[in-house]
């Protein structure tokens, strides 16, 4: 298996990619405007702020402005209560992050320890690999967004994997010239759902998977062994017996913020969020100062409310990077010209 790990240090925000046999398998991101309180794996002294009994849980307060959910089971601590919690699940869906309780705590309400740094979960993900960074890695970068939103292909069809507010649902089309074909059903299954956990992997996804497999009737163990083999050994993850109109269904941990939110204000046209977009513009500035270095100017021209959100990631790409607010282009509208 060949690895490789792209790392892309545009200002404002790190960007990882893995790929494993040329395809996209993680996507990293560790932006500079992200609250490191709200961080999975961040260890945060926090003090109750409301309880909301029926959540079963109570919201935090983890300074800064910044707030979490903690389920509880059995007596809830009182409001005011101080109490030591790790974050579990970044934002999503306009929730709040989700909190565990360590112990009781004591003083003001601050960050105790960082969560794992995007660096220190790259070593992790891939110890010892290689890192490519400059142009490869915007590129990689950008291969890994346009690969979580589109069907990925197997021999002969299609997994196409969509979330919807209730869950999310894995559909595998076979082309029609190839459904008489000798290619083993379970193969097929086996290669449908290992593409599945890569793309819901990519979009940083959870919560209840439903998946259509092909044919009905199958081989439970056979299933089972190729669906843990895709979704890893996470103790977390539950798969469920594949019932009989062929569909299993796998419930996975909410860890991180979903791909799409963290890029997107309207994920379905694929419009950036302002300061998403902003992130964009001087990625591909960037990546046009990288790509022809004999040029002694490169300018962002842009509308003034681009501009504006955009001024301080462009100033640090150095003098060779410029910025022309233009009052005729719209506010997401952008174009990079070389001099």
């Amino acid at each position: 298996m060949t690895v490789e790990v792209f790392l892309d240090d545009t200002p404002g925000e790190l960007r990882a990619v893995v790929e494993r046999n040329g395809r996209a398998e993680h996507i990293l991101i560790e932006r500079d405007d992200e609250a490191p309180q709200t961080r999975p794996g961040a260890r945060v002294l926090a003090r109750v702020r409301q309880a909301a009994p029926g959540l079963r849980g109570v919201f935090l307060d983890l300074g800064g402005g910044h707030e979490a959910f903690m389920p509880v089971k059995g007596d809830a601590p009182g409001v005011g209560a101080k109490l030591e919690v790790e974050i579990t699940a970044g934002a999503r869906e306009q929730k709040a992050p989700v909190a565990r309780r360590i112990g009781a705590g004591e003083g003001e309400v601050r960050l105790l320890a960082a969560a794992p740094s995007l660096m220190e979960s790259l070593e992790r993900l891939s110890p010892g690999a290689e890192i490519v960074t400059g142009r490869e890695a915007i590129e990689a970068g950008w291969r890994a967004v346009d690969e979580a939103q589109a069907p990925a292909a197997l021999p002969g069809g299609l997994v196409h994997v969509q979330r919807t507010r209730a869950m999310i649902t894995v559909d595998v089309d076979l082309n029609a010239h190839d459904m008489g074909r000798a290619r083993p059903r379970d193969e097929t299954n086996r290669l449908a759902l290992r593409e599945a956990a890569r793309l819901i992997r990519l979009n940083r996804w959870g919560g209840l998977v439903a998946i259509d497999l092909i044919g009905t009737q199958l081989d439970g163990q056979v299933i089972l062994k190729a669906a843990r083999a895709a979704f890893g050994g996470d103790p977390a993850v539950v798969i469920g017996p594949v019932n009989r109109f062929g569909v299993l269904m796998v419930s996975l941990p909410w860890r991180e913020t979903p791909l799409e939110e963290i890029l997107y204000a309207d994920p379905r046209a694929r419009r950036f969020r302002p300061a998403q977009l902003a992130q964009e513009a001087a990625r591909r500035l960037r990546f046009a100062l990288l790509e022809d270095t004999t040029r002694p100017r490169v300018a962002l021209r842009c509308g003034p409310g681009l501009a504006a959100r955009a001024a301080p990631l462009v100033a640090e790409l150095g003098p060779r990077a410029h910025l022309k607010p233009d009052a005729a282009l719209g506010d997401g509208d952008f174009i990079i010209e070389t001099e």
